[in-house]
């Protein structure tokens, strides 16, 4: 029968487990480290013995033994504002930590969107309080990723590092290809005046996609002027802002692809603010395909990518890493178009 503990009862002790198994404390130590040269006899009383006193391993002394830490950083180079108003981040948690939740690991949260929060995360990583970072939202040559390899923390960074480092391991998706996609399905609907707005060009995601848009255009005719690319920054406020410049600089404009689902919402709200109708008047297609894509009125048509993947698949690799192994530095996800009534 298992002991049941009081709230008061001090947690029982790696010498209790033995004593309860009838094995020495070294012997008790081998099984509850994973060690193999242990018998079969002493393995079973020593791990029923743990089961019987709720006992659990001390992290901490641990980690003076592994130098692990047995946790996983999940970072962010984002303003608080920007992290809980955007579902794209929470997606890519989820898909992290249904990785490393398996593992037994635990998973921190952390939000730098300054120097200084940088700083004071690099400085609690080269205190060997974390075993590898998942970083997301790298923009520009940020040396971080650089920084933290250097200290031998493994990291895996969500997009290709715009410094071009082809030391540094990443997951992406497939961005060029989709901003082609989304204006080729404009261009095959007729459209004649296809305009963009664009992500922020200091991150590899909004540039690949600007990328895809100018190479769709270019294929099917004479390439886009200026006055039909609109700088956004993903965001509703920033989709909304961009359309309301594109059209009064572009009157005729007949179709946009906006270089995420945020960015299209704002832009369809802008659309409706002008007296004009989507897709009647002007098609819209967006990027992610986000829950709230197949919300809008009408619902968006939009590039969708695998969010959840990319964040599994960033933690597949970080543990790869951690064990010692040298996964792929880059790795590309495929995309899809979702139509719906936008487009």
């Amino acid at each position: 029968m298992a002991l049941r503990r009081r709230p008061t009862d001090r947690p029982p002790t790696l010498e209790v487990v033995a004593a309860r198994a009838g094995v020495s404390r070294a012997t008790a130590s081998r099984v509850l480290r994973g060690a193999t040269n242990v018998s079969p006899d002493a393995r079973e009383a020593v791990l029923q013995a743990a089961r019987d006193t709720a006992y659990a391993p001390n992290r901490a002394a641990r980690s003076l033994v592994t130098r692990r830490s047995d946790s996983i950083a999940f970072l962010v180079a984002e303003s608080e504002d920007r992290l809980f108003t955007d579902p794209y981040f929470l997606a890519m948690l989820r898909g992290a930590h249904a990785e490393i939740a398996a593992t037994g690991l635990q998973l921190i949260f952390v939000i730098a969107s300054t120097p200084a929060e940088a700083d004071q995360f690099e400085h609690y990583a080269a205190g060997g309080h974390v075993d590898g970072v998942l970083l997301l939202s790298l923009h520009g040559d940020d040396r971080l990723p650089q920084s933290l390899e250097r200290m031998g923390v493994p990291t895996v960074i969500n997009g290709r590092p715009l410094s071009g480092d082809p030391s540094l391991c990443y997951v992406d998706s497939d961005n060029v290809a989709g901003g082609r996609i989304a204006t080729e399905l404009l261009i095959e609907r007729g459209a004649h005046h296809i305009a963009t707005i664009t992500g922020p060009q200091d991150m590899c995601a909004g540039q690949d996609r600007l990328i895809g848009y100018r190479a769709a255009l270019r294929d099917a005719g004479p390439a886009a002027g200026d006055e039909l690319v609109a700088a956004g920054n993903f965001t509703v406020e920033g989709g909304t802002r961009a359309m309301h410049e594109l059209l009064a600089a572009r009157p005729d404009v007949d179709a946009v692809f906006a270089a995420s689902d945020l960015t299209a919402i704002g832009a369809m709200r802008a659309i409706e603010q002008s007296g004009r109708r989507v897709p009647d008047d002007i098609a819209v297609v967006g990027f992610d395909d986000l829950r709230e894509a197949a919300l809008t009125v009408p619902p968006l048509t939009t590039i969708r990518q695998p969010i959840a993947d990319l964040g599994r698949t960033m933690a597949q690799l970080l543990l790869q890493r951690i064990a010692g192994e040298e996964p792929a530095r880059a790795t590309v996800l495929p995309v899809e178009v979702v139509t719906r009534h936008s487009a």
